[in-house]
């Protein structure tokens, strides 16, 4: 008997149980050998006082397979509920979300007959750290963060990936013409990364020319990274480009475990109803197969949904007169999947996993890290203020001493003082940079500023330390600076 690899199955929410139900009976009938471990998460642990929808239990089935099927989950609205895709794929380092993103014409109704692009999103980074501040009646702020090791293991991947897979080139998408020291960091790694892959073509493109382009041309691209929110972003487009966002499949690999799931959502609007389209989360259980080294049950699973595809047994939101033969719900395609078990496809590219590597790709180590001079040259304070830039200025400047000097003063990121425009809308959240007259200043000298700050009656809401690494700058100036 072969030996089963232990997976943890969830069943997620909305259309969840209905899609895994069929996706498990076409990989039962398909002979992949699995033990399935169940796991309980999403909108009902959430409501049952589980803040992060994931108890304990399930953690330790994750701890202990190392693989999850996940479905499509809920998380409640308001309340403050973190996500729990976020929590799961930063948890348990899952750093690469991958994203295969195909046309399946002329069955599939598609303006991009050709496409065939994967989309490798850095997972664990960016705005998705969910760092956000309420700074005053007026101003909410979100903090990206974009690190040099997070962005190396994405990068890499993403050519090792390339390499693995017989794909020809890879691009990076930013937009650090404006973002420049985040997103500017990401393209630079990508470039110095990509020196060593001489035999792949690369190249980096702003992330609005670049989204608009995979809309209007994907044949363009062959493997896309790029930082977490442009990846979530730039893969759905993908995905409605191919014919349908129910049709992708999605990874989610880290060094120790790996997720696989479908790209969509939990359509509740259309949950039991049995009309829910399965194979995005097939294709994704497809991808886990590759991993844990059942090659041959994924290719014949995969060729039997694109036999499926072929013969124009279709479900509602893919059904096209004319074209598609049969419209079926969830139960039907996941019939007409198993009785095409061992068939291959006529037209569409058959599927063809053999060979292919379990367990993912072994990235080398990190490259390590050059140290730079670091020093502290300023700070910036932000506080609270209803009056004008020049008001605030007059009040501050008593309070300036101890060789600091008031620099700049910017509101939503653009200079106000001195010398700012009388036409700038200013909320009531204000930037002050404070910054040494003769080099280098001491934490002592920002404690004694803000002291002063405070006995003046000025509310200020955060303070971020300026440096600066080998004599470059490691803060960014503002707009008008």
């Amino acid at each position: 008997m072969t030996n089963k690899t232990a997976i943890t199955v969830a069943h997620g929410d909305g259309i969840g149980p209905e899609i895994m139900d069929a996706t498990l009976r076409i990989l039962d009938e398909a002979g992949a050998a699995l033990q399935l471990e169940e796991i309980k998460i999403g909108k009902a642990v959430y409501e049952s006082g589980v803040p992060s929808g994931i108890p304990d239990e399930a953690w330790e089935s994750l701890r202990k397979t190392r693989v999850f099927l996940k479905a499509p989950i809920t998380t409640p609205q308001g309340g403050g509920y973190k996500s729990l895709n976020v929590t799961i794929r930063k948890s348990l380092g899952l750093f690469a979300n991958v994203r295969p993103c195909v046309s399946y014409a002329p069955y599939v109704e598609t303006k991009h007959p050709n496409m065939d692009l994967v989309i490798i999103r850095e997972n664990e980074e960016d705005l998705y750290g969910g760092i956000e501040y309420r700074q005053s009646q007026d101003v909410m702020a979100s903090l990206k963060i974009i690190s040099r090791p997070g962005t190396e293991r994405i990068v890499r991947y993403a050519f090792e990936y390339a390499r693995a897979n017989g794909r020809k080139k890879v691009t990076c998408m930013t937009k650090d013409n404006i973002m420049k020291l985040s997103d500017g960091l990401f393209h630079r790694v990508f470039d110095e990364i990509g020196e060593e892959y001489k035999d792949i073509e690369q190249n980096h493109m702003i992330i609005d020319i670049g989204a608009a382009k995979v809309a209007s041309a994907p044949h363009l691209f062959d493997v896309i990274v790029m930082p977490n929110l442009y990846g979530d972003i730039v893969s759905d487009i993908a995905a409605e480009v191919t014919g349908s966002v129910g049709l992708g499949g999605s990874s989610n690999i880290g060094a120790d475990f790996a997720m696989f799931e479908a790209v969509h959502g939990s359509a509740p609007d259309i949950a039991g109803q049995g009309i829910a389209n399965p194979s995005g989360l097939l294709l994704g259980a497809v991808m886990m197969l590759v991993h844990v080294g059942q090659g041959e049950v994924a290719g014949k699973i995969h060729n039997a949904w694109l036999k499926t595809i072929e013969d124009g047994i279709h479900t509602g939101e893919i059904f096209r007169a004319g074209t598609s033969k049969e419209q079926v719900g969830t139960d039907g395609f996941c019939k007409a999947v198993i009785e095409r078990l061992g068939a291959m496809p006529d037209k569409l590219k058959a599927a063809n996993y053999n060979g292919v590597g379990a367990g993912g790709m072994t990235l080398p180590p990190l490259k390590p890290r050059v140290e730079e001079k670091k020093e502290r040259v300023g700070v910036d304070i932000n506080l609270n203020w209803d009056g004008s830039a020049d008001e605030l200025a007059a009040k501050i400047l008593p309070c300036v001493a101890d060789d600091l000097d008031l620099s700049m003063i910017s509101n939503r990121g653009v200079k106000v003082w001195p010398g700012g425009q009388p036409e700038t809308f200013c909320a009531d959240n204000w930037r002050l940079r404070f910054m040494g007259k003769s080099g280098p200043i001491k934490t002592s000298q920002v404690i004694a500023l803000m002291d002063r700050l405070n006995h003046a009656d000025m509310n200020f809401t955060k303070a971020v330390m300026l440096h600066t690494f080998d004599g470059k700058p490691g803060f960014s100036a503002a707009q008008g600076e």
